[in-house]
């Protein structure tokens, strides 16, 4: 999940924030390369997460916060961890994890939609 989030906040910076690869790559603590693969989809494309409206606030705070430069980690890992957890809520994982594992039943998993695992 980290490539795909990484992917939509790099979108955002170029697309939305007028960013350049490099300046994006610096901020984000990845190579020019990656960012190029982001932003043609590439890489961060395994689960399909842009038009997911839940993510889309977290997204635009994190993105806030890294062209602040002002921000303390835990806020940025904090919305990190809010959007993974909504990705998981929606259960998009679940065509990803059947991909991985063909034999892997999905409607009787509730790995990522459980309250014993921690989802909010």
């Amino acid at each position: 999940m980290v490539p795909t989030v990484k992917a939509l906040i790099a979108k955002e910076l170029m697309d939305r924030r007028g960013l350049k690869q490099n300046q994006v790559a610096e901020i984000l603590g990845v190579s020019e390369s990656a960012v190029s693969k982001y932003n043609r989809n590439v890489r961060g494309k395994a689960i399909k997460v842009g038009d997911v409206e839940e993510i889309q606030p977290f997204i635009g705070s994190m993105v806030t916060l890294l062209m602040n430069q002002t921000y303390q980690r835990g806020e940025l890992l904090h919305l990190f961890c809010e959007t993974c957890a909504a990705i998981r809520k929606r259960r998009l994982m679940c065509k990803f994890c059947q991909r991985s594992d063909p034999n892997f039943e999905v409607q009787e998993c509730e790995f990522c939609t459980g309250k014993e695992h921690g989802v909010r």
